[in-house]
């Protein structure tokens, strides 16, 4: 049997239901667990821990989002659309990657007029 959402292959009883599709595990938890970039309990969780490790900048972060950090950085703003075209990233793995930056006060998002610009925290 396939997953409704990415198409893979699932063995047999490591399916999971949700609202009448047949998923894999992967795309079960990011229906069911979805990380939510403003999430203010998470920011105080993060930058607590940050503080308590002594991280500073993208120390303790991932390989991903420090280049994540460093693309945005870089051009000084970007737009989600062009993270994911130069990371090769899925949707879901850039809104993963950005609420992670964005609970460490690393990324946010700006708009100007009708589009949203990645920047800098400060």
């Amino acid at each position: 049997m396939k997953c409704h959402r990415c198409g893979r292959e699932i063995p047999e009883g490591d399916n999971y239901m949700h609202l009448g599709e047949t998923l894999c595990e992967d795309c079960y938890l990011d229906i069911r667990m979805a990380v939510k970039a403003c999430d203010p309990w998470a920011v105080h969780s993060a930058t607590r821990f940050r503080e308590g490790s002594g991280h500073k900048g993208t120390e303790g972060l991932t390989d991903l989002q420090k280049e994540i950090y460093e693309l945005v950085k870089g051009k000084g703003k970007v737009r989600k659309e062009e993270v994911i075209e130069n990371l090769n990233l899925s949707e879901q793995e850039m809104q993963r990657q950005l609420a992670t930056l964005r609970h460490c006060e690393l990324i946010k998002g700006r708009k100007e007029g009708d589009k949203v610009y990645l920047i800098l925290y400060r």
